[in-house]
């Protein structure tokens, strides 16, 4: 056995019985557990020899010091004097304890012996590696040897073999040379920064990207002679600047406009989202420890924390996306993370109905209502655009109005001079300290709120919602999870049964009716299409029961084109709604014809007159 001494951030001491071999981390698999965000599941190990015992650096973000010396890979033996710091924890190691058998105190010669003994392994290092650069050559030889044919069976005839593009595939070799390179020039890097003593903390962004980047170059060319030469030295400094201060292999998603999803369901199989598909990404990360390291780097500048004690975390990036993330135990895969991108430019309503997702009469009645100051609910789908349509709607509030958003992870960009965003906040670590979304709707109240608008209604703040809706705050947006305007008005109801206050079903329903006036329905389509299905207004009750009128609507004609996209087209449903008085009264100038229903006949001969 071992006797470590462990010294924590606050300076107190313990002793700590271990195994001859013990791991260290976070993780309460390990013989040697240290709590502390800064240590990484398996952070180091310790091993017992008969020349001593040697720590091993397993690759932990912020990596193993030993008397302030940063540890490439292995350091050992140690001795009682060593001090070895990881995260802010600092460990000694002491006698072994009486269970374990004497260890002969090392002599003059063998001490002499330890030199020699790291040269020979630094020299079998580079010797396996030059093997692996080999290998890696070769496969990529043979690649380029062997053309490929764009037609599967097909035998090219002599003039086809001179014209045949050569398609190299990526090697696997290859690719292990690279990770095995990107690790080696990172932790030289780490060391770098170390020994020059930076205040990393207080730099800005860009400071801290040049300078890093800077080093990097200065380290790929101190090692040039050793790294093979099918390596691209633009794209290694690339990666390792990405993974030192980025987001390592998501960097290049992030800033890719056509990406509106990064996936990453374990560290080898990453998946985006374009044009509404779900596609596989040929990059991948280094291991579990890279995908936690870059979960830690966005969630710790919010305050947020994520481990085993609580393995998930709702974030989000400086642009605005909506990450989620979630580890192990509850990720069998290993650490999972979901980035929702939201697009760089400010989308208007005349976006939408660029992209079909809105006709223009859909758009202009919406604005009019949200003016009128109607209460608004957008239901819809996951990933079926809810946030997006919310983040329009609440563009559409005059100016002049004081506006109060309340979110779970603020998302909504909105560019109002009279504007607070209030943001919920999760447990500490001793499960105390949250601030659910329904009192931060209460709070509002109190703020002299024109409009609120809250990012998503999940739970018991639905009946805050609808109190405030019925309490003077017209004019009020909101957003649910609903596959039908039907199926909203349901799930209100549930959600305010869940705020616990035993209230008859009848009550809830008459608050429901009272105070919403729209539900517009999002749907997102299997081609990937979201596309405003439905604009429904409340008239109130009869018979127990909710009514609704559907005033606009999109026809579903199945699916056509060369992608496969959903075919139809939008129409009114030929009612009016009932404060189209009301509206008239506002001065709002709204043509009473866009309510008119359109036939698929009428649709069908528009659009060859528009053909001819």
């Amino acid at each position: 056995m071992l006797q470590v001494e462990i010294t924590g951030p606050d300076g107190r001491q313990r002793m700590v019985e271990a195994p001859e071999e013990c791991t260290i981390g976070k993780s309460v698999q390990n013989e040697i557990r240290l709590d502390s965000w800064r240590v990484a599941k398996e952070h180091a190990r310790l091993f017992s020899t008969p020349s001593g015992v040697l720590l091993d650096d397993l690759g932990g973000f912020g990596g193993v010091s030993v008397n302030g010396k940063r540890v490439e890979v292995q350091y050992g033996p140690l001795k009682e004097t060593d001090l070895i710091s990881i995260g802010p924890f600092t460990l000694r190691i002491l006698k072994s304890a009486q269970s374990a058998p004497p260890v002969q105190a090392a002599s003059p010669q063998s001490r002499s012996d330890t030199a020699p003994r790291r040269n020979q392994a630094a020299a079998e290092e580079i010797q396996a590696s030059r093997r692996l650069a080999e290998k890696a050559q070769k496969a990529v030889l043979e690649q380029r040897a062997r053309p490929t044919h764009t037609v599967a069976g097909d035998t090219p005839g002599p003039d086809e073999r001179k014209e045949t593009a050569l398609v190299v595939a990526p090697d696997p070799t290859l690719k292990e040379l690279e990770f095995e390179w990107r690790k080696r020039i990172h932790g030289k890097l780490l060391e770098t920064m170390d020994l020059r003593r930076q205040d990393v903390s207080s730099m800005s962004d860009d400071r801290l990207r040049a300078e890093t980047e800077a080093l990097i170059r200065q380290i790929i060319e101190d090692q040039h002679k050793h790294i093979p030469e099918e390596i691209d030295r633009a794209l290694l400094r690339v990666q390792v600047l990405n993974e030192a201060i980025g987001l390592g292999p998501l960097e290049e998603l992030l800033d890719d406009d056509s990406v509106t999803e990064v996936m990453v369901n374990r560290y080898d199989e990453i998946y985006v989202e374009r044009r509404g598909k779900l596609l596989r990404h040929p990059l991948t990360f280094t291991g579990d420890r890279a995908v936690l390291g870059v979960i830690e780097r966005i969630v710790a500048p919010l305050g947020r924390r994520i481990d085993e004690s609580s393995p998930m975390v709702d974030a989000r990036l400086k642009d605005g996306s909506r990450v989620n993330a979630i580890i192990p135990p509850l990720a069998l895969k290993g650490p999972a993370l979901t980035i929702r991108k939201f697009a760089k430019r400010k989308l208007q309503a005349s976006d939408l109905v660029a992209f079909d997702a809105i006709s223009q009469e859909m758009a202009d009645f919406l604005k009019v209502c949200v003016e009128a100051r109607k209460n608004i609910v957008v239901s819809g789908g996951t990933g079926s655009g809810k946030t997006t349509l919310l983040n329009i709607l609440s563009n559409f509030i005059p100016s002049g109005e004081r506006v109060i958003t309340v979110e779970d992870a603020a998302e909504l960009k909105l560019h109002h001079e009279h504007l607070i965003s209030l943001e919920a906040r999760p447990p500490n670590i001793e499960g105390k300290g949250a601030v659910l979304i329904r009192d931060l709707v209460k709070n509002t109240l109190r703020m002299r709120p024109d409009r609120i608008v809250v990012g998503e209604c999940r739970g018991a703040e639905a009946l805050d919602m609808l109190q405030a809706m019925n309490t003077g705050h017209e004019g009020s947006l909101t957003t649910l999870h609903a596959n039908t305007t039907r199926d909203a008005l349901a799930r209100l109801e549930t959600m305010v049964l869940m705020a616990g206050m035993d209230l008859p079903l009848t009550a809830i329903r008459e608050q429901v009716a009272s105070a919403v006036d729209l539900i517009v329905q999002q749907t997102r389509f299997a081609c990937g299409s979201r596309k405003v299905t439905s604009i429904a207004e409340i008239t109130g009750m009869e018979s127990g029961k909710i009514q609704i009128q559907e005033l606009f609507r999109f026809v579903h004609q199945g699916y056509g084109g060369p992608e496969g996209k959903v075919q139809g087209y939008f129409t009114g449903c030929g009612l009016v709604p009932g404060f189209y008085e009301e509206l008239l009264a506002r001065g709002a100038a709204l043509d009473i014809g866009i309510f008119k229903t359109v036939l698929a006949d009428d649709v069908a001969s528009l659009a060859g007159e528009a053909y001819e």
